[in-house]
This record gives C-alpha cells, sequence and structure tokens, in this order.
C-alpha cells in the first residue's frame, strides 16, 4: 500500500520549503520591500517567475513564512503542555521550546517584528490570533503557579519573557550552529525562568 505521495510531490515540498527558507533569509536581511522575487528564485535555482508555481507573490510568501511559523509554536507549545504533568515542568518546558524557536528560526523573527504590517488583512488576522492562543498556553500554566495574580498580570509576564528571549536573534546573529549556542540556551532559560517564577 503506498502513501500516495509521488516523487514529484516530495519534489514540490522541497522546493516549496527552500523557498520559504530562503525568503525568510533574504526578508531578514534587507526587508520585505527589498527583495524582488527574481532574487528569490535566483536563492533557490529557479526564475523568478516560477516562484508564482508555488506562491500566488510575494505577500502570499510571507504570509505563508509567519502564518506557519505561528502555527508550529502553537501546536508545539501544546505539545509541551500534554507532555508534562506538573505545571513547573510545563513551564520548564515551554521555555525551553521558545529558546529553541528563538536560535534556529532566529530570521522569522527578524521578519515578523519589521514586516508584520506587509502581512495581507487575513494573515495578519490569522497570524494575530494563533499569536493569542499560544499566549493563552503560557498565562494557564502561569496561573497554576501563581494562582494568587490576575490574568493581565500573567500576561504582561508572558510577553515579557517573549521580549526577552526574542530580542536574542537582534543583538546576537552569528549565535546560530555555533558553540556558544549552549551557553546562551542555558542563560536565556535561567533569565526566563527566574524572571516567570519569582
Amino acid at each position: 500500500m503506498t502513501s500516495g505521495v509521488t516523487e514529484r510531490d516530495r519534489a514540490k515540498a522541497d522546493r516549496q520549503a527552500a523557498i520559504l527558507h530562503e525568503a525568510a533569509r533574504l526578508f531578514a536581511d534587507r526587508g520585505f520591500s527589498g527583495v524582488s522575487l527574481e532574487e528569490l528564485g535566483a536563492a533557490v535555482g529557479v526564475s523568478g517567475p516560477a516562484v508564482y508555481r508555488h506562491f500566488a507573490n510575494k505577500q502570499a510568501l510571507l504570509g505563508a513564512i509567519l502564518v506557519r511559523v505561528s502555527e508550529r509554536l502553537l501546536s508545539g507549545g501544546q505539545d509541551v503542555i500534554a507532555s508534562h504533568d506538573s505545571p513547573e515542568a510545563r513551564l520548564a518546558g515551554l521555555i525551553r521550546f521558545h529558546v529553541d524557536f528563538a536560535l534556529t528560526d532566529a530570521d522569522v523573527i527578524r521578519v515578523q517584528d519589521r514586516d508584520l504590517a506587509s502581512l495581507s488583512e487575513d494573515d495578519r488576522h490569522t497570524v494575530r490570533r494563533l499569536q493569542r492562543q499560544y499566549v493563552e498556553l503560557w498565562t494557564a500554566v502561569l496561573a497554576d503557579i501563581h494562582p494568587a495574580r490576575s490574568e493581565s498580570d500573567l500576561r504582561v509576564r508572558a510577553h515579557a519573557c517573549f521580549g526577552l528571549i526574542n530580542s536574542t536573534p537582534h543583538s546576537m546573529r552569528t549565535l546560530r550552529a555555533s558553540p556558544a549556542d549552549r551557553t546562551v540556551r542555558g542563560i536565556l532559560e535561567s533569565m526566563a525562568r527566574s524572571a516567570l517564577t519569582a
């Protein structure tokens, strides 16, 4: 019995993933408006117009990058919570998960910080909805740890933690895949844990 996925399907999926990866890198370096479809195509070895076989336009490509990463954050956070029993273990897992995201997807963080306003209205709404759901995962865990604190207090703490972790790709751009990663991970996890459990 076959899975129904052909070699052509796999090749198309691989090419689409390559386009998304290179687009995130180029958008992070030069901004959404500073990159042409021709440059995107050249980065993955195709012509500019060939990019249209995968994405309707450059804005749709930006939407795919930011919607997919928001979906991945939400599903990853849900997996972390489902795989731990205690609030403390869930919080530690969420922190590890988000630090890993920040250090491996630094380009996407820079793209979102700079180019969120360039999304279509529908994609921007989707990204915001997914992000709110991700924040709610954190605030629910924090509520178990700090039952006396208000929901708004816990939400501020969660956002402040994201700010701490997500600032690293801006300030330390050479860290990815370097020996410093382990040290940086430890520092970020320790600081986030201290801030959220204080």
